[in-house]
């Protein structure tokens, strides 16, 4: 029988698919060796399309958390071994995730808004629009770094010398916890759209439209930590 899941809300579809299936895991929901629910119903249990689901056990495949078998016998089973994040370079102090991702959800936000009330140059857009574009045209093993860029550009253009150290700490502590999780290209490319709505938010200088795009480019990061480290 499929265990009954919360279904998926829209925006972040795939990020929270996968931090759903992850905690289903660690709830015993899904035991260690099982054979998982067919797609179908566990697309329907989640609300989400199977091409979405089958991406999510893609990027769950590769971190080693399930197997997919062909055959007679053939479907996806929870691996007999789990990955350990109490077992990665440097191990995880209780509530440091909540405490990194709710740094990061308050001040994020605020700073995007700033950024866009306050009016930047041409010059300065020509240079954030550069950024995004370095961002855009990266390979995947250089994404994180050029991504964070990015970001700490938004906040150096704030006019909070503050806020903007603020937001560089923290970022430094959210790429310590995202050095621990994979690489999954869909969320790469999900992320570089929410960077391009985050984008002309600020280019138009709607504050409420670059906050709330920040916020939830911010969950759908914050939904992949708490699957794989919470």
């Amino acid at each position: 029988m499929t265990p009954r899941m919360q279904p998926i809300r829209v925006g972040n579809v795939y990020e929270e698919t996968l931090e759903r299936l992850l905690q289903a895991i660690r709830l015993g929901q899904f035991r260690p060796g099982e054979k998982m629910p067919p797609e179908r119903e566990l697309a329907e249990s989640l609300g989400v399309s199977r091409t979405t689901l089958r991406d999510a056990l893609s990027g769950m495949q590769s971190a080693g958390y399930v197997a997919v078998a062909r055959g007679r016998y053939g479907g996806t089973y929870v691996c007999d071994r789990l990955p350990d994040p109490s077992r990665w370079p440097g191990e995880l102090e209780a509530g440091v995730v909540h405490d990194v991702l709710t740094t990061r959800e308050v001040v994020e936000p605020a700073v995007s808004r700033l950024t866009a009330q306050r009016g930047i140059s041409g010059e300065q857009m020509a240079a954030l629009r550069a950024g995004h574009q370095a961002v855009c045209d990266a390979p995947e093993h250089h994404y994180r770094p050029l991504d964070s860029r990015f970001h700490l550009m938004i906040a150096d253009l704030c006019g909070s010398p503050t806020l903007s150290n603020v937001v560089l700490q923290n970022r430094a502590r959210v790429n310590e916890l995202l050095d621990h999780i994979p690489l999954l290209t869909p969320n790469l490319a999900h992320s570089t759209q929410q960077h391009e709505a985050i984008l002309l938010a600020i280019e138009q200088g709607d504050g409420d439209a670059a906050a709330a795009a920040t916020r939830e480019h911010i969950e759908g990061t914050a939904s992949l930590l708490r699957g794989f480290l919470d």
